[in-house]
């Protein structure tokens, strides 16, 4: 065992790593000392401190230690080997393997648990842990009680039929499961841990519960099979309910199926809940007698050929008539020398009177003959037995070759008669059929006890389905060649003295099969009583549905005593059905469910072409999975639709469920996979070209900002990114860190980490993307110009208003927004800047009224028309009224460009009010010019400010220490500061008489300096731009300010880096006096059309 020492990090770098992402550096090297126990220990000092031997070459320790940690030939390697064992230390895990589930956090516990015990090898090989227990499991309650009687309805043909479709559907089904079960180390947990580990949680979930309901309603139908022996053949005289009348024999029984069953449940609950070990020892006398009764079988029907078993049927007329009821077959019967009625004539005249009157007319018209109940293998029976004959529900048994007056036969002596007691089909014999091919599964259960799991699942699993197809195969065969048609149909025995049909054929007595079906049903029930709970209690273990979670404990021992209870009271309901006929079709639903799937993951893991899939069985195929698969889903529809139906809505339900409220768990799964193929191929057919008009949806990049304990500053873009998600478009959120990317690679997980769980709580589904950049504009730039894939890029940006950049005297607070404006314009992006953020409604506010206006002034493509239209889908705003307002001037005709832009609106379906302002032509006011004046003063101030080179060294610091000042007092910033640093060179000044003149000019020129900016005049075209944005700011506050939202266009950045300033200003003064505003630029492209 290797020894594993968790030892602290020295290095700066990776501490910090710790310090934020909580990693634990684990130390793989193997020391080459034997510990006792050989346990896993940690190195230290003995007062509780850790300590870590050096690794480094030059180390006095390593080099004086004979057994240092590194050999020479790795020297090279010795850097990595910190985190990364060598392969004699990997090796030597993997030989202490034990059968538990690798990589799972819920597992660790176990597996920790499991290392300090000498793990015991598993030696079990494919004939004792595979096919044996496969034969047992396949063999069951079907083949003693109702394999006749199939026989008998659908006939030889078509039993073979039904024998092939399910046999052929558990053969692919195992070819599939083969596959699955020899891709590597299956651990312990059966077809449940296959198909959740091949398919997911969710598909693992779903189908586990029709596993387990399957299995807990075969415990119920082989309880219901042992009652019905016990009751029928074994002690008839135990009945509690008697049917008063010949018509009320069918309730009676169910009664007593009932209550015998119910108490059976609860002695074998108990037998499992005290003795799990007695079960499994007792398997082996189960599957004897499994043996033993179907020996028996082969032995009566070979022996018939030359002296064929009596059991005589009485008949009357063509009529099969219930034995038990009369002595002698005859009317009449001689008493001394005086021919007397026979209690067959009793039964069917009145008492006292020999009159034909008073008997039954079709008992007086037709004669009782017997015929040979089992005619034997040379018989020839064959030929009758070939073709079905399906029954009606009390349909009387009738021999087709014997004659027969067809006459009225009195209701009263109905129940003389053996008659069907359901109405039998080919779909329903398939249903009740298909259990006798389940079990699988029994191999792959038992895989953590086999010694070659990979070898001994395929070939005992198949070999089993082999050995019981042929069985069932040259069953149905001999007893259409063997027993008459009439007693085939007869399916409790009525017509035989109430002994088992198969019973009579047997060798060397019918008490063999009665006895040997009656304890392999009873040993079937236990083991399914066994192994339901424990599936159920693997389930619960996995934690992927939260309400099973109480099922997952149980006795000290482990003992999945909840389950147990649970699995008692579920099979209590298929036993209150108590009908063999009627439960056996809802287990084959499950069952037929179980095996769909596991064909399902085995072609998905095929046609993906995984690079973990590399199974050692090589026999199987893709198409074999798909057939499987297909006829598992027919057989379900064929068997029953209603239940088919139920089952996949059940299993559809727990689907949803888990996907919804399970936890979440990543185990390699195929549809993993497959989603991956299908993104791959969706994202190649998205390359082709631009998506069309229609097809346009906001795409969204948005910018977030972190605080300095990376925190998101402004959450409340994300929560309007996600009430604008009524497009189904992409979300993509990105926030940028300064520094360095070797160094802040931790930084940046814990930042990503804190987007994530920020949309998590407001309900954003997207991606997060964190870019690490010296500095945040060429961070922002990189984001806008590489975040997405192929057809899944963003067109839209949404980013934050730079609050504070009036009293921040350093321009970088403003600069990065207007180079993001910039760079979104070059790419033809749209953008959008939410001004006011903080006062947007969350997601659980509803605006009861309201207007949504949009100011469109210039075309964008229609982006502020689709915008509201997508909000007005979210319930925050689905009660707002849309208005739209449009600009004329003098020359424009208002009330034509009212009725254009209505009909427009209607051609777009939106419905919205339109109103048309007319904006006059109107002098320039002096706050108009004073505004702009002032705009002028503070950035010549500003400019004024950068003179020298020993001034600007010095003005740099100043505006560091007043920024940080800001920075920590701001609650508005919402566009990430750049921090530079000041140089760090130390300047040295050697004083002349020049640069001592010079300094006292600059000194006595600052005051001529201020009075040039007193006197300074202001930009005709920053006036006329300032003249703009008053006017339209009074008319956009006058319509709009009690707008719940106003959308606005925004104005394009100076094509002239100069009045990036000003820009700003204009802005401000654009929206001033609203409270909440959303700035809106056309990306240059058309986002909506009028056509269909």
């Amino acid at each position: 065992m290797p020894h594993f020492t968790v030892v602290p990090v020295k290095d700066q770098a990776q501490s910090n790593c710790d310090s934020l992402e909580g990693i634990n550096w684990v130390d793989y090297r193997d020391t080459g000392q034997d510990y006792p126990g050989h346990q896993d220990t940690v190195s230290s000092d003995g007062h509780g401190n850790h300590k870590e031997d050096s690794p480094f070459l030059n180390s006095a320790d390593a080099a004086s230690k004979k057994n240092d940690f590194y050999d020479r030939n790795l020297a090279l390697f010795e850097e990595e080997l910190d985190i990364r064992p060598k392969v004699s230390s990997l090796l030597s895990r993997l030989v202490s393997y034990t059968n538990i589930t690798q990589g799972a956090k819920e597992h660790e516990e176990e597996e920790s648990a499991s290392r300090r015990k000498t793990p015991k090898s598993p030696n079990m090989g494919t004939l004792m842990g595979v096919y044996l227990p496969c034969l047992q499991n396949i063999f069951g309650v079907i083949l003693f009680l109702r394999l006749t009687w199939i026989v008998g309805m659908a006939g030889i043909m078509q039993s073979l039929l039904i024998v092939f479709m399910c046999c052929s559907c558990t053969m692919l089904t195992a070819i599939s499961m083969s596959a699955i079960a020899t891709n590597g180390v299956v651990p312990a947990g059966g077809a449940y841990f296959m198909i959740s580990r091949s398919l997911g949680p969710e598909f693992g979930g779903a189908v586990g519960l029709c596993f387990y309901l399957g299995t807990t309603f075969a415990s119920a139908m082989y309880i219901l099979g042992a009652i019905e022996i016990f009751l029928k053949y074994l002690v008839p005289q135990a009945a509690i309910f008697h049917a008063t009348d010949t018509l009320g024999s069918d309730s009676a029984m169910l009664n007593n199926m009932r209550v015998y069953g119910s108490i059976c449940l609860s002695l074998m609950a108990v037998v499992v809940f005290v003795g799990v070990k007695y079960v499994n020892k007792l398997a082996s006398l189960f599957l004897a007698c499994v043996i033993i009764s179907i020996v028996s079988i082969y032995a009566g029907a070979f022996k018939s050929m030359t002296h064929p078993p009596e059991f005589r049927i009485c008949m009357l007329g063509n009529r099969t008539l219930v034995r038990d009821r009369f002595d002698v077959c005859a009317k009449t019967v001689m008493k001394g020398n005086i021919t007397v009625p026979s209690q067959l004539s009793e039964s069917f005249c009145l008492p006292g009177n020999m009159s034909s009157a008073q008997c039954d007319d079709y008992f007086n018209e037709n004669n009782v003959t017997e015929i040979q109940g089992i005619p034997g293998l040379a018989s020839g029976i064959i030929r009758e037995n070939m073709w079905g004959d399906y029954q009606r529900k009390g349909e009387i048994l009738e021999k087709a070759g014997l004659q027969s007056v067809d006459a009225h036969g009195a209701v009263e002596n109905f129940g003389m008669y053996v008659s069907a007691d359901i109405a039998t089909s080919f779909t329903l014999l398939v249903g009740i059929f298909f259990p006798s091919a389940t079990g699988i599964m029994a191999g792959s259960n038992r895989s953590g006890d086999l010694r070659d799991a990979q070898k001994s699942i395929p070939v005992g699993t198949i070999l089993a389905i082999t050995t019981t197809s042929l069985v069932y195969f040259s069953s149905v065969v001999l007893f259409g060649s063997c027993i008459e048609g009439v007693v085939l149909r007869d399916k409790f025995g009525d017509g035989v003295q109430k002994n088992l049909v198969v019973g009579t054929l047997s060798w060397p007595s019918p008490w063999v099969i009665v006895i040997g079906s009656f304890f392999s049903t009873v040993g079937a029930g236990l083991q399914s009583l066994t192994g339901a709970p424990r599936l159920l209690q693997a389930i619960a273990k996995d934690n992927i549905i939260p309400f099973l979670r109480v099922f997952g404990h149980g006795k000290t021992n482990g003992e999945p005593t909840w389950a147990l209870l649970l699995t008692g009271l579920i099979a209590e309901m298929g036993i209150l059905i108590a009908s063999l006929d009627m439960v056996a079709p809802i287990l084959s639903m499950f069952f037929l469910m179980c095996y769909l799937f596991v064909n399902l993951a085995c072609a998905v893991q095929t046609l993906l072409r995984t690079p973990n899939w590399r199974p050692r069985f090589k026999y199987y195929h893709w198409a074999l999975s798909f057939l499987g698969m297909s006829m598992c889903l027919a057989l379900m529809f064929i068997s029953s639709w209603y239940y088919a139906i139920v089952a996949m809505v059940i299993a559809g339900m727990i689907y949803k469920y888990i996907e919804y409220q399970g936890a979440e768990k990543e185990w390699g799964d195929g549809i993993r996979g497959l989603s991956l193929s299908a993104a791959r191929y969706a994202l190649l057919r998205l390359e082709v070209g631009p998506p069309h008009t229609k097809n346009w949806r906001p795409q969204l990049l948005v910018l977030l900002k972190l605080d300095e304990d990376l925190h998101v500053k402004y959450p409340r873009l994300l929560t309007f990114a996600s009430q604008l998600k009524a497009g189904k478009g992409l979300t993509i959120v990105g926030s940028v860190v300064q520094g360095n990317f070797l160094d802040s690679y931790g930084e940046m997980q814990a930042a990503e980490q804190a987007i994530k769980n920020m949309m998590e709580i407001e309900r954003v589904k997207g991606f997060c993307q964190i870019v690490v950049a010296s500095k945040v504009r060429e961070g922002i730039v990189h984001l806008i110009q590489s975040c997405g894939l192929g057809g899944m890029k963003h067109n839209t940006v949404m980013m934050g208003w730079p609050y504070g950049w009036r009293q921040s005297e350093d321009p970088r607070a403003w600069k990065t927004f207007i180079t993001t404006v910039r760079c979104t314009t070059a790419a033809h992006l749209a953008l959008m800047v939410p001004k006011n953020v903080s006062f947007y409604p969350s997601n659980h506010e509803r605006f009861t009224d309201g207007n949504i206006d949009v100011w469109w002034i210039v075309h964008d493509g229609g982006m502020l028309m689709l915008l509201p239209f997508l909000l007005k889908l979210h319930k925050v705003w689905r009660k707002c009224q849309m208005r739209i307002f449009t600009v004329a001037q003098m020359d424009d005709n208002s009330i034509q460009m009212k009725k254009d832009l209505a009909m427009f609106l209607y051609q777009l379906r939106i419905e919205a009010e339109v109103e048309v302002v007319e904006m006059h032509d109107s002098d320039i006011s002096a706050y108009t010019y004073e505004r702009t004046l002032m705009m002028e003063q503070r950035s010549q101030m500003l400019r004024q400010m950068r003179l020298s080179s020993a001034e600007r060294e010095r003005e740099a610091q100043l505006v560091k220490d007043r920024h940080s000042l800001v920075r920590m007092g701001s609650l508005y910033s919402d566009e990430e500061e750049e921090v530079v640093e000041a140089p760090r060179e130390t300047v040295q000044m050697t004083w002349t008489r020049e640069k001592c003149e010079a300094e006292r000019r600059n000194r006595n020129n600052a005051p001529e300096n201020f009075r040039e900016l007193m006197s300074l005049k202001p930009d005709q075209s920053n006036v006329r731009r300032m003249h703009t944005a008053v006017k339209l700011n009074e008319v956009i506050v006058n319509r709009s300010h009690d707008a719940r939202l106003v959308l606005l266009n925004m104005p394009g950045p100076p094509r002239n880096t100069d009045g990036d300033e000003n820009y700003m200003e204009f802005l401000e003064v654009l929206t001033e006096g609203l409270e909440r505003v959303l700035l809106v630029r056309g990306g240059g492209r058309e986002v909506i059309t009028i056509y269909s």
